[in-house]
């Protein structure tokens, strides 16, 4: 049962995600609902699909986990590595620098490399699953802000190595956060050291 939870909320969080690929199906949206009621729906469902999401998860690691793969103990341990520059270009997505400047979409970045770096880690079907759509999604959104005349981000003002330097500290912390907070907490899963 929680897989399929999991899977709705997979479809509902990319499926609205997907509208904005579509900008002409986005402005449509717009021009019916106004500015506001599009986002509102737009975080209504996002939130929705993550709650799904997250529920699903759980509720599929607690009663119908299902081994593909066992991972090699080294991989863990690569994925631990990875996740501080994931952390760290989802930081610079939002505190615009010459990292920013460089990737161009640094929270894509982040993403691909958080959900590449939990596939290894990972050889359950439901991870692979929930990690493998991320992935994909992240890919397939690249592809498509190469065919958009907007990027569609919001306008967050670019400064220098300034900025880097901020973002590197806010992933470093965030980064710390993550692997003995919330994962372990939240999760159940410790991270570094194992």
């Amino acid at each position: 049962m929680g897989l399929l939870v999991m899977i709705l909320g997979l479809v509902l969080f990319f499926g609205i995600h997907l509208v904005t690929t579509q900008r002409d199906l986005r402005a449509r949206v717009v021009a019916s609902t106004g500015e506001g009621g599009y986002k509102a729906g737009y975080g209504l469902i996002s939130l929705l699909g993550l709650v799904l999401i997250v529920w699903g998860f759980a509720d599929y690691r607690a009663t119908g986990w299902i081994d593909v793969w066992t991972p090699p103990t080294a991989f863990k341990h690569i994925t631990d590595a990875l996740m501080l520059p994931a952390v760290i270009l989802v930081a610079a997505s939002y505190i615009r620098g010459r990292i920013y400047t460089k990737l161009k979409h640094p929270m894509l970045a982040g993403v691909k490399l958080w959900a590449a770096a939990h596939l290894l880690a990972n050889g359950d079907l439901g991870s692979i699953i929930l990690f493998g759509s991320f992935l994909a999604w992240a890919v397939f959104d690249r592809i498509s802000l190469k065919h958009r005349a907007d990027s569609g981000a919001p306008p967050i003002p670019v400064g220098g190595v300034g900025n880097d330097l901020i973002a590197v500290a806010v992933g470093i912390v965030a980064y710390l956060a993550l692997a003995f907070v919330f994962h372990p907490v939240v999760i159940g899963v410790p991270v570094i050291g194992v």
